[in-house]
């Protein structure tokens, strides 16, 4: 039998008379399919919540970043509140040795000594170190050669001590004023 027959015989039932098997099945497929029109309003809607992300996040740096430069500012501000506060017993100390009337050399010697013990006290829980040289090598980023002497010392070896240098966690914070032998 041929096609025509068949046709002639078995009308199609709509209007697709001459789709095949293949076309009528890609015609139901885009009848499923999203339109144009319903696809560009999905992904502009993926946009708007891509952008509400972006948004949020770029809010969210700037919060850490204002919160960071705060924290910061108040670690400036305070950086010596511990330290302020061991050396107020040492102002009271002075104080307290002035408000006396009656001084004697010796009491105001032992004052001045227990005064002296509290600020040494001060400096050692806060890491303030003192650097006395005497007979280290010179160095340049600890000491400060005011003058150089004759000496029986190696050449570049500190002998005398003018000023006590002070190093706070391993920085220096003032060098050491010192006199340098001379090579002999």
């Amino acid at each position: 039998m041929s096609e025509q027959q068949t046709m002639q015989e078995n009308p199609p039932e709509s209007g697709a008379e001459t789709l095949s098997g293949d076309t009528a099945a890609q015609a139901a497929n885009v009848d499923t399919l999203p339109s144009m029109q319903e696809q560009l309003q999905a992904l502009e809607l993926k946009a708007a919540e891509h952008y509400d992300a972006w948004l949020r996040a770029k809010a969210e740096g700037e919060n850490i970043r204002r919160r960071a430069q705060e924290d910061i500012s108040k670690a400036h501000k305070f950086a010596v509140e511990k330290f302020a506060g061991e050396l107020l017993a040492v102002k009271d100390s002075l104080e307290a040795a002035l408000a006396v009337q009656e001084q004697t050399v010796d009491s105001f010697k032992s004052g001045v000594e227990l005064t002296l013990k509290q600020l040494v006290s001060a400096f050692e829980k806060n890491a303030l170190q003192e650097v006395n040289p005497v007979g280290e090598k010179f160095d340049p980023h600890k000491h400060q050669a005011i003058g150089m002497i004759d000496s029986e010392q190696e050449a570049n070896t500190v002998v005398t001590v003018l000023q006590k240098g002070y190093t706070i966690a391993e920085r220096t914070l003032r060098p050491a004023l010192v006199m340098v032998a001379k090579g002999k």
